[in-house]
């Protein structure tokens, strides 16, 4: 069981490192729970590989200081992409 453990822990790890990714994207990859993979990076992986660690801990650190800019640019485009559908229907007229 532990080397099951180890090994779902390194492939987060080595997953984040080469992709940039954030633990969402890293759970949704590999079909687990963000809880779980967030708790193997933050309290696990310090023992296993400690410079590993510090890589992932860089990458998580810069993703949660750039949470709020994604979640903004993601209304902006919430926003921009309903004023086209309204635009586009404004000029659909199926009873003329």
């Amino acid at each position: 069981m532990y080397e099951d453990v180890y090994l779902r822990t390194m492939s987060y790890a080595r997953y984040i490192v080469d992709n940039n990714s954030t633990i969402r994207a890293t759970a949704k990859h590999f079909g687990m729970a963000k809880s779980t993979v967030h708790y193997d990076l933050k309290n696990r992986l310090r023992y296993y590989d400690g410079e590993l660690y510090a890589r992932v801990k860089e990458i998580l650190e810069n993703n949660f200081n750039e949470k709020h800019i994604r979640g903004g640019m993601a209304t902006k485009q919430k926003y921009l992409n309903e004023k086209e559908v309204e635009e586009f229907n404004q000029f659909d007229c199926y009873g003329c």
